[in-house]
């Protein structure tokens, strides 16, 4: 009972994120916060309009609390602090840093072409995967008609020939009773299996060792390399322009880089900056990220425009990262349809190797 108590709550909790805030919605919240800004419209003024305004229900009610909390007193950056969950830490710092400097509105527009960018990387990724997904459930479906609906049917058959059965067809005749008679036990271990899956997957430990097998996978390695030097280059130029000090700029990516192992990584460059080390050297000792990257830091260095030479690098693999989930997708497509192709192949030769040893016998 505990089991399916835990499968219930995780469906309910599946279906009340359906509504959760996206990047996306981000991105919207802060280019209309920067255009209201921009027109001369007071701090107060603009979180009253977007509260009343904004269309995603969770981001509505941490706004209507902002609008509250800076009523009361509390800075912007204070009162998105206390909704964390919502807002993400870039998001966050760089509104402080637009307080302390004066110029948030300025902060609000990087802050949407950030958001707008990294939405569309989002969509990239998960166009990609559909695919592959779709393929996927369409091949577990065929095999699993096969084995319920078409193989049975040969079973009188079989049985009728006295030929004594291959090992593989025994197999799938198992199988095949089991799908047909006890259908339900598949279905809850499927169940249980998605949720152990989900829980551990949703584990620090199980974030990281998910994180390393991705980079483990030929296929998948260069585009999350790709895609994770993008991230640093975009969120490393914003936040050097903005007066974040690069002690916190690695501190605040390491968090929004999306991949463990480069988190934990970007985290012991930071303890390499501390002791005085430089960045592009502590860089490419990490060795997890393109030597484009440590070779635009160190010009950066040399010359005194780190932000800048972060943004070319940015919108330079911001391209990049359009071929590489091409290429991803390109090599996914052939390899899924290769083990379809073999899972189905196997069970059609499995089928009529009886029928074989049955001709032969006549």
């Amino acid at each position: 009972m505990k089991i399916f108590r835990q499968i219930i709550n995780r469906i309910k909790l599946n279906l009340t994120s359906i509504n959760k805030v996206k990047v996306k919605d981000i991105a919207v919240f802060a280019r209309q916060f920067h255009a209201m800004l921009n027109a001369g419209v007071t701090l107060i003024h603009c979180l009253n309009i977007l509260g009343q305004q904004t269309e995603n229900l969770i981001l509505r009610e941490a706004i209507e609390k902002i609008y509250e909390d800076v009523q009361k007193g509390f800075a912007l950056s204070d009162a998105m602090g206390k909704h964390r969950d919502i807002f993400p830490e870039l998001f966050i710092n760089m509104v402080d840093a637009g307080e302390v400097s004066g110029n948030l509105d300025t902060i609000m527009d990087r802050m949407a072409s950030h958001y707008e960018k990294e939405a569309k990387l989002q969509t990239k990724i998960r166009d990609a995967a559909i695919y592959p997904i779709i393929l996927a459930l369409v091949s577990s479906a065929v095999v699993v008609f096969m084995l319920t609906a078409i193989l049975p049917s040969f079973v009188n058959m079989f049985e009728s020939s006295g030929v004594n059965l291959p090992v593989p067809t025994l197999v799938l005749l198992r199988i095949s009773n089991g799908l047909r008679q006890h259908w339900y036990f598949f279905i809850i271990v499927l169940f249980v299996v998605i949720l152990i899956v989900d829980k551990y997957a949703n584990t620090d430990i199980g974030k990281k060792k998910l994180d390393e097998l991705k980079l483990r996978v030929p296929i998948l390695r260069n585009t999350i390399i790709i895609i994770s030097a993008s991230r640093f280059a975009r969120t490393l130029s914003i936040l050097l322009s903005s007066g974040i000090p690069l002690l916190t700029a690695m501190d605040i990516i390491s968090k929004v880089i999306g991949n463990r192992v480069l988190s934990d990584g970007l985290l012991n460059v930071k303890e390499d900056l501390r002791k005085g080390f430089d960045l592009s050297g502590s860089v490419q000792r990490l060795n997890l990220l393109p030597p484009m990257v440590n070779a635009m830091i160190r010009i950066g260095e040399e010359s005194g425009s780190l932000d800048e030479i972060m943004k070319k690098t940015a919108d330079f693999y911001d391209y990049e990262v359009e071929a590489a989930m091409q290429r991803l997708t390109a090599l996914l497509e052939p390899l899924m349809i290769i083990i379809m192709a073999v899972i189905i192949g196997f069970l059609i030769i499995a089928m009529y190797l009886p029928m074989i040893d049955m001709i032969k016998t006549i």
